[in-house]
Formats: C-alpha cells, structure tokens, sequence
C-alpha cells in the first residue's frame, strides 16, 4: 500500500474513532475519585509518621502528608 493513502486511511479512521469517542463521553468534565488503595496509603503514611516523629513535629507532618495527597 502506498504511504500516502495509508496516511490517509489512518487519518479517516482516527477522525471517526474522535466522533464516536465524542458522542459516548460525558459532557462535563469530572475528576476521578481517588481510589480507597490510596486514601488508605496515605493514611498509613500519616499513621507512620504520627509514631516515627517527636511530638512537637508530628502537626507538621500531618499536614505535609495531606498535601501531597492533594
């Protein structure tokens, strides 16, 4: 097959999979829930830390932790 009516081809079809893929997505556009593997990853995280840091460090760290879990 010639390259340039496989090009051709393949852009025809990229195009149709576009206008399918257009009609089957949502409208709005929504975040994904974050997934309860690592809400609980980033608890154990904070419960790690909450007994590896002194008292007076262990405020900081649970906001750091939640931070990056954000």
């Amino acid at each position: 097959m010639h390259a340039d009516i496989h090009l051709t081809l393949h852009q025809l079809a990229a195009a149709e999979r576009e206008q399918s893929a257009a009609l089957v997505a949502p409208t709005t556009h929504t975040t994904p829930a974050v997934p309860v593997r690592v809400q609980l990853g980033w608890q154990i995280v904070e419960f790690g830390l909450r007994l590896a840091l002194p008292e007076g460090r262990r405020a900081t760290a649970s906001r750091a932790a939640h931070a990056v879990a954000a």
